[in-house]
């Protein structure tokens, strides 16, 4: 029995050792015969059990630690990947962030010497410390600014939602390279030497205005206003901007100037230019036709403008040919220079022409006169012709009663005369060019919103060094406001309708515009001295139909005017 129990025991080891790893069935069917030669009164050899347990017992966990080996591996593989992801995503990251800031850097160069604390001046007499937009800093002529020393400077774009303050420019800050006939386009410092000419009116009165004529003829500004008025952008600045872009070329164009495609440009001195790029040629030939009646008007208002071509052939688009293409802009297309215009602040509505009040006339500057004029006394006051009457209280027919008014205004009563004859003029242009994108649309969106006449006029703006409004984005003027009249010319005449105080030179101007019939012929005239051959078969004319309506536009200002003077003459004469 000890002989047979080795055998098995031998056998057993050599089945273990062999290649072939027995399955169940194999080890059920070995324990079934081994048990059955063992007689049932033989004790059972419990360390022969114990090798033969012991044997599997290591298979098993031979298998298991095969298996936890290979999941250790994997693991270890899978951290490698996660951990090669993870750098990649951090390298991803770190490289965009080098790359803005390269690609934003040199903007960053040009805006920041003007944030520089030391070397900026905040022009705020009255001591009112609050925080000043970028166009509210003044650089003082004593300090050397490293904007200065650049060679090719630069202005930073105007922003025109900037809050409202009413301290104003005195210098503007312009590259060193500008000729002096630039300077001057950009500067419009206010001439102090210009005199306001009075023509003589026949049958109207025997008043002769002075220098302290503030009103006269019951609806005109008199020479102490219009003696102050900015001096703006003439016809002469007009020629100098239209012979400087011939000459020029473009170095640089980026975003700004407003909304979709327009771009702003820099020439190689440093002067830049806002460029009116669209699509419909109707919003082209608005702007710049919105401009020559500017000039028929004598309005200076309006910043220089010329109307160019798209072509890369031309020297002055040739350096930013990759700027053109990124923006999308067709060749042979008509675009619309205007001369870009630093120092300029918000404007808002007056408050005499905001829903409460909407109106002025002779009573309304009789009024404000004595209202801000901190200079009346009994010596001083304001002299009404034939009310004569003394220690009378002034009523309302009786201050009806006079035509003209002459007084020594204070400096802020005069700013703010010069502002209202600017508004004269500014409701009269755009009821001529039906504009839609500025009054008319403060009004027409006050139906929801009653707030909006207290912020800033949309698409106007003041140029802080002066005072002057500039008239902005005329674009819908003459042609896509002409055919909206019937939706919105009651806003246009709204505002019309309760004007009564004119500009002399502008009522002169439309008299003779109107008395000739003229408009569209000059209109017409104006468009072929100052444009080519290329560019008059790229850009229409102001179609006929369109200058009808413009002389239409025109009787109708005159008879507000004649309906003003019947209203406020004097019933004594």
């Amino acid at each position: 029995m000890a002989a047979e129990q080795l055998a098995n025991n031998h056998r057993n080891e050599k089945e273990c050792k062999s290649e072939r790893i027995p399955t169940l069935e194999d080890i059920k069917h070995k324990n079934d015969r081994e048990f059955a030669f063992v007689p049932r009164t033989v004790p059972i050899d419990m360390n022969s059990l114990y090798k033969m347990k012991q044997n599997y017992v290591f298979y098993n966990n031979f298998g298991y630690k095969e298996d936890l080996s290979r999941r250790i591996a994997l693991k270890r593989e899978y951290s490698f990947y996660n951990y090669c992801f993870l750098s990649v995503c951090l390298s991803f990251i770190l490289g965009l962030v080098i790359g803005v800031v390269i690609v934003g850097s040199p903007q960053s160069q040009i805006a920041t010497p003007n944030f520089v604390p030391r070397k900026s001046i905040k022009i705020d007499n009255t001591k009112d410390i609050r925080s000043r937009s970028l166009n509210s800093l003044k650089f003082s002529s004593d300090l050397k600014t490293d904007f200065e020393t650049e060679k090719d400077s630069k202005f930073a774009t105007v922003s025109f939602t900037g809050a409202v303050d009413s301290h104003k420019y005195k210098d503007d800050v312009y590259p060193k390279t500008l000729t002096d006939d630039m300077k001057e386009i950009l500067k419009d410092n206010k001439n102090m030497h210009h005199k306001h000419t009075i023509t003589t009116v026949l049958n109207k009165t025997d008043y002769t205005p002075n220098d302290l004529t503030v009103l006269y003829d019951n609806v005109y500004w008199g020479p102490e206003v219009e003696n102050s008025m900015p001096q703006g952008y003439g016809e002469n600045t007009a020629e100098l901007w239209e012979k400087y872009v011939d000459q020029s070329e473009v170095i640089k164009m980026e975003v700004g100037c407003g909304r979709m495609q327009n771009r702003l440009i820099t020439f190689k001195d440093g002067i830049q230019a806002c460029v009116r790029y669209r699509q419909n040629t109707d919003q082209i030939q608005g702007e710049i036709f919105s401009f020559y009646v500017a000039r028929l008007l004598n309005l200076t208002n309006l910043a220089p403008s010329v109307v160019k071509v798209v072509d890369l052939k031309d020297k002055l688009w040739q350096n930013v040919a990759n700027d053109i293409a990124a923006a999308q802009w067709n060749t042979n297309r008509a675009v619309v220079l205007t001369q870009y215009i630093p120092s300029l602040e918000s404007a808002t509505i007056p408050e005499i022409f905001k829903p409460a009040t909407r109106h002025l006339n002779k009573n309304d500057v009789y009024k404000m006169s004595l209202k801000e004029n901190d200079t009346v006394d009994a010596t001083k006051q304001i002299l009404i012709n034939k009310l004569k009457t003394k220690n009378v209280k002034t009523t309302k027919t009786e201050i009806a009663e006079f035509d003209h008014i002459d007084v020594r205004l204070n400096k802020k009563t005069i700013d703010l005369f010069v502002e209202l004859a600017q508004w004269s003029d500014l409701i009269i242009f755009d009821y001529l060019t039906a504009n839609l994108d500025r009054i008319v649309n403060n009004l027409f969106n006050y139906q929801w919103n009653i707030n909006i006449m207290d912020g800033p006029a949309h698409n106007l703006a003041r140029k802080m060094d002066s005072g002057l409004l500039l008239f902005l984005d005329n674009e819908s003027g003459l042609l896509h406001g002409y055919r909206l009249l019937k939706k919105y010319n009651v806003y246009h005449s709204l505002m019309l309708d309760n004007l009564c105080v004119f500009r002399r030179r502008t009522i002169d101007s439309l008299r003779s515009l109107y008395e000739m019939q003229s408009v569209g012929s000059k209109l017409s005239m104006i468009f072929h001295k100052k444009n080519n051959a290329v560019i008059r078969d790229i850009l229409p004319p102001l179609p006929e139909k369109n200058a009808k309506v413009l002389h239409e536009r025109i009787g109708k200002i005159l008879s507000q005017v004649e309906k003003c003077e019947q209203t406020f003459a004097n019933r004594n004469r």
